[in-house]
């Protein structure tokens, strides 16, 4: 496509995530370090962990817990992603009809249910993240995509959802762009909320209520000693190393290298690519609309999604979904030039008219892939771990039901949580290299052209479909 200004729009942008990169960002917290010990020890200061931090001592003010945290809480995926607050534990409703046909009226009304405490604690605590319930709109960019709408609505309708189709028209009178051939309004499920400031205001909650929180304190291995566990960690240069002895431990530890090797066969950590624009001007915003502040995703395979901040900005991200071999994560991974140009000649496409918008940030996080989309659940060391991973883009809503479901697994009594089928099953593995990569990259190249052929899906597809394996943009 190569639009001529599209790399003016890109000249300035930092290399950083625009959520992270603003001077309210707390100070942080000392390392561990020496030897110390704890009744809970939560390894990840993600919203997974901070979730499980704050119910934790809020079930039990007399219980110690301490949080380690690798860098600074929020700053990997849970102050990266585009602020999407979904009530869906099952990454969309279809994902779940299918895989959990039996509860998944339990399982949405537990998703509203948890959507509902989100809202309720930012409030309870004053955490500013600018939380509006605005839903989101699914719009679509190619005919064939109608078809698909009205059979996501009619599915939706079915569970009691609050959705609105939307013909040409309509959907350009919310937002408006020469793309949109239709849309599907979902009222009552997508809180739309500032991602780095709900973390930092849960860190904030958490130490209110007495959370002990290292950062800068990686945890390099886990074992037993006694009936306790021992945690061993190490700070930033120059610290002495440390350790916890834990009577108990919750792993949340999203995409990376996991400290069961049991993990390692479940997930996988996919590069997820966003732009973050300069905040419009009046007469930019009118000429986009845009008024009840949705957030919005295209309907192919290969998706994208978009949303506009409380300053006016316009947050553009998807598409590209990079797999890495061997699992590799490094620094580096998160710039990458094509990537950056493909999505901002589609934002320019999606909205011809912000021509002259320029983008002020560029930069990427990994999101913890599992077959199945949505989250898994486990125990191990005898019942005094528990673990969440896998959540798969949609964790901004659903780490918080993963903090409960590991509160109730170290209870080690049974709970209609741990009932659940979700939690007791777990989804197929990966295989190992070299198969593993070029099964998720041919699965890459099968959406592309799945998306480029009226999303008609070939045979390896179809034989993912089949047997309930798959990757998700």
């Amino acid at each position: 496509m190569n639009l001529p200004h599209t790399g003016r729009a890109l000249a300035d942008a930092a290399p950083v995530p625009y959520w992270l990169d603003r001077p309210e960002r707390p100070d942080p917290l000392p390392p561990l370090t020496g030897a110390d010990s704890t009744d809970l020890l939560v390894v990840g200061g993600g919203y997974a962990g901070l979730w499980t931090a704050l119910l934790a001592k809020r079930a039990d003010p007399d219980r110690d817990v301490l949080l380690v945290e690798a860098g600074t809480c929020g700053w990997a995926a849970s102050g990266r992603n585009g602020g999407f607050c979904a009530a869906s534990l099952t990454h969309g409703l279809a994902n779940g009809v299918d895989r959990f046909p039996g509860e998944i009226e339990v399982l949405e009304r537990l998703g509203r249910e948890n959507l509902d405490a989100i809202a309720a604690t930012v409030d309870e605590y004053g955490i500013d993240c600018d939380l509006e319930r605005s839903g989101e709109l699914a719009v679509a960019v190619e005919p064939y995509q109608l078809a698909g709408l009205a059979e996501d609505a009619d599915l939706a309708r079915r569970y009691g959802h609050d959705v609105r189709l939307l013909d040409r028209d309509e959907v350009r009178a919310e937002v408006d762009s020469p793309t949109y051939l239709g849309g599907m309004w979902d009222r009552d499920r997508v809180a739309m909320l500032d991602p780095a400031r709900l973390a930092w205001g849960l860190r904030r909650a958490c130490l209110a209520l007495g959370v002990r929180i290292h950062e800068h304190t990686r945890v390099t291995g886990l074992g037993r000693d006694g009936g306790s566990l021992r945690a061993l960690t190490v700070g930033g240069p120059g610290e002495a190393p440390g350790s916890v002895r834990a009577r108990q431990v919750a792993l949340a530890t999203n995409a990376f290298p996991p400290l069961l090797r049991r993990l390692r066969a479940w997930l996988v950590p996919v590069y997820d690519y966003a732009l973050m624009t300069e905040p419009l001007s009046p007469s930019q915003r009118d000429a986009v609309g845009w008024r009840n502040r949705q957030g919005l995703a295209d309907t192919g395979n290969q998706f994208h999604y978009y949303r506009i901040t409380a300053d006016g900005r316009i947050l553009f991200g998807g598409y590209d979904a990079v797999y890495h071999y061997g699992n590799r994560m490094a620094p580096e991974l998160e710039q990458r030039g094509a990537t950056f140009t493909a999505l901002a000649e589609y934002f320019f496409t999606t909205f011809p008219q912000l021509s002259d918008v320029r983008f002020t940030h560029r930069w990427a996080g990994v999101i913890d892939t599992c077959t199945r989309f949505c989250p898994f659940f486990g125990t191990a060391y005898e019942g005094r771990l528990a673990y969440t991973a896998g959540f798969t883009g949609l964790g901004v809503g659903a780490t918080r039901f993963g903090a409960r479901v590991m509160l109730d697994l170290l209870g080690g009594e049974e709970t209609p949580l741990t009932r659940l089928d979700l939690v007791r099953s777990k989804p197929l593995p990966f295989p190992p290299e070299p198969f593993r990569a070029a099964g998720i990259n041919l699965t890459r190249w099968s959406l592309a052209r799945a998306d480029a052929r009226e999303g008609r899906r070939n045979l390896w597809l179809r034989t993912l479909d089949r047997f309930g394996l798959g990757f998700d943009s």
